[in-house]
């Protein structure tokens, strides 16, 4: 099999980059951080720029942890601006790589097969990297990090680990110099794939090291973690075995729509339930728009942090495929109803539309009646319609101007953060 060569490229403190580059600031020296100044200061900063980084601020810190000696700018969130910058900056990449070999990791993150493009070019991976990441510069004036490697896991260790240590900005690693250079790295958590949850688990047990992970007997791993032992191993001695054309061909055997949301305060179960509704309708209208239905639903509730309790969770199957919201709406409040703490408080939600398919395979049970599923189509066209030429609250449920209603504000944002608009 051909050697692959991998690049992964991010865009250095990306929220916080794209607002200082539109003040005229230099993102590098430039005290910033991206958080809603309307919310209180336990919010958390979507970025902070990386001089506010060389002080030893976190960067996914909440408002009030940043010292109050520290003079910096507060920038609301753009959402819609960051994803414009995003899509220009992966025009850059397509004036080199063809999007077969692009794979978009996150908004401010790629991964690229660079291995036919080398010859091409008449450059080596390092001045390609090098020669994009400059571009990148000239063409938005964001700052970009690279990580270049044997496989994908390289690649995301080279640019997580290795590159933010030397001035170019850019890491190199294969199997050899990983294990040479990276073995004894602590934490275990700067390591793709390695949560807290796992690096605890392993700490207990006196593993602290990607070397010990490596030199631990097999069985014992698989009896710790199962099948996720096989890619912590793999990982521990530098291989990947996923490529980009694995990843290009992937298809998931059922697909699923969700929304979640964290509550701005800790809300009641009364309270929640028009939380629930607005949810539910939201979610039919994108099952519409798609052209999808959904044969069941699920529902997660998250009690506040101190309760104590851990989150309720139940899935409902229904009757027929459909996306209605006459019709989904009764078995969603029937399941929040059944598996809701009445008496606690409650902090997050998330709704969960499952085994989503195609609306040409809707089919109807005995109880059925196509012209009312049909008249509910229309009105949902309809609404869709109008929201996409005057905007997501031209048209809007009763509901959701009831006092502790979410859907005007959230219909505002992107990502749960303002769009900027």
């Amino acid at each position: 099999m051909k050697k692959r060569i991998y690049l992964c490229i991010d865009l250095k403190s990306f929220y916080a980059s794209v607002e200082c580059v539109e003040r005229g600031l230099d993102p590098l020296t430039t005290n910033l951080a991206v958080a809603d100044p309307e919310r209180s200061d336990r919010t958390i900063c979507l970025a902070i720029s990386p001089s506010m980084k060389a002080l030893g601020i976190e960067n996914r810190c909440r408002v009030f942890q940043i010292p109050k000696s520290v003079d910096y700018i507060m920038a609301p969130p753009r959402m819609k601006l960051y994803i414009a910058y995003s899509a220009e900056i992966y025009a850059v990449y397509l004036k080199y790589i063809a999007k077969e070999d692009i794979h978009v990791y996150s908004i401010d993150e790629v991964f690229l097969d660079v291995t036919d493009y080398l010859f091409l070019y008449q450059m080596d991976a390092w001045e390609l990297a090098v020669k994009i990441m400059e571009d990148i510069k000239a063409t938005t004036g964001i700052t970009a990090t690279a990580g270049i490697g044997d496989n994908l896991y390289l690649a995301k260790v080279a640019l997580d680990i290795t590159a933010k240590h030397v001035e170019e900005h850019i890491g190199f690693l294969d199997e050899e110099l990983y294990r040479k250079t990276l073995w004894n790295h602590r934490p275990l958590q700067d390591f793709w794939r390695v949560g807290s949850g796992t690096a605890k688990r392993l700490a207990e047990m006196g593993i602290t090291t990607m070397e010990e992970i490596a030199q631990t007997e097999e069985t014992f791993l698989y009896q710790m973690f199962g099948r996720d032992a096989e890619l912590l191993i793999d990982h521990a001695w530098g291989k990947e075995t996923t490529t980009m054309a694995d990843i290009k061909a992937y298809k998931p055997k059922s697909n699923s729509i969700s929304s979640g949301h964290v509550l701005a305060r800790n809300y009641s179960y009364e309270e929640c339930a028009l939380i629930v509704k607005e949810m539910t309708d939201t979610l039919c209208l994108d099952l519409a728009d798609r052209g999808l239905v959904t044969e069941s639903v699920s529902l997660v509730i998250g009690y506040a942090y101190e309760t104590g309790r851990e989150a309720a969770r139940g899935t409902q199957p229904m009757r027929s495929c459909t996306n209605s919201y006459r019709i989904i709406l009764p078995y969603v409040m029937g399941l929040y109803e059944h598996i809701a703490e009445k008496s606690l408080p409650i902090r997050r939600l998330s709704v969960i539309f499952n085994q989503v398919m195609d609306e040409a395979l809707e089919q109807y049970d005995l109880f059925t009646n196509p012209m009312e599923i049909e008249r509910d189509r229309k009105l949902q066209k309809a609404v869709l319609e109008i929201k996409s030429k005057f905007g997501k609250n031209a048209l809007v449920r009763g509901m959701d101007l009831q006092e502790g209603g979410i859907t005007l504000e959230r219909n505002m944002q992107i990502g749960g953060h303002k769009s900027g608009e």
